[in-house]
């Protein structure tokens, strides 16, 4: 199973785009898409952006995302 986190492109250069996922960056290709650009959203699997999402649908998903880890946290302790 894949867990699906977006991540805004915050730089690119050639076919490479520098991504932030809540504080973490990393590079990825983007090779698969054809019209990314900075301020994009993507989703990102085994180091290829794969498919750009919406702004709000992303922001979306990381706020539930972040309330399903502090209700886990929560319930762990």
């Amino acid at each position: 199973m894949c867990l699906a986190i977006p991540a805004k492109i915050t730089e690119i250069k050639n076919s490479m785009g520098t991504i932030d996922m809540e504080g973490t960056q990393r590079e990825v290709s983007l090779l698969l898409l054809e019209d990314a650009k900075i301020g994009d959203y993507v989703i990102v699997h085994a180091g290829f952006a794969i498919h750009k999402i919406d702004e709000a649908e992303a922001k979306e998903s990381l706020k539930v995302l972040r309330e399903l880890v502090a209700f886990m946290d929560n319930a762990v302790t």
